[in-house]
């Protein structure tokens, strides 16, 4: 006889979760430029701005700035006619 009351009350805690709300979670922001999306951004030296970035697999890819051009070659010693 005391069934009835425990699976009323059990039944009454189902149908009320069946009323929660769902929480919505805000979309993650994009990650900087010249990352990969779905990466992780890193601070290896600490000073506040992020200086790459991991990707899944672990691996760090810096920031790198390009490379300047290569200097122009050397005049020769020798003159116009040679």
């Amino acid at each position: 006889m005391r069934l009835q009351p425990i699976m009323l009350a059990g039944l009454g805690a189902l149908a009320l979760t069946a009323c929660s709300k769902k929480e919505y979670v805000a979309a993650p922001p994009p990650p900087p430029p010249g990352s990969v999306a779905g990466s992780t951004a890193a601070d290896r030296d600490g000073d506040g701005m992020v200086d790459g970035y991991y990707t899944s697999d672990g691996i760090y890819h810096p920031y790198a700035p390009p490379a300047p051009p290569p200097p122009p070659p050397a005049p020769t010693r020798k003159g116009e006619r040679g």
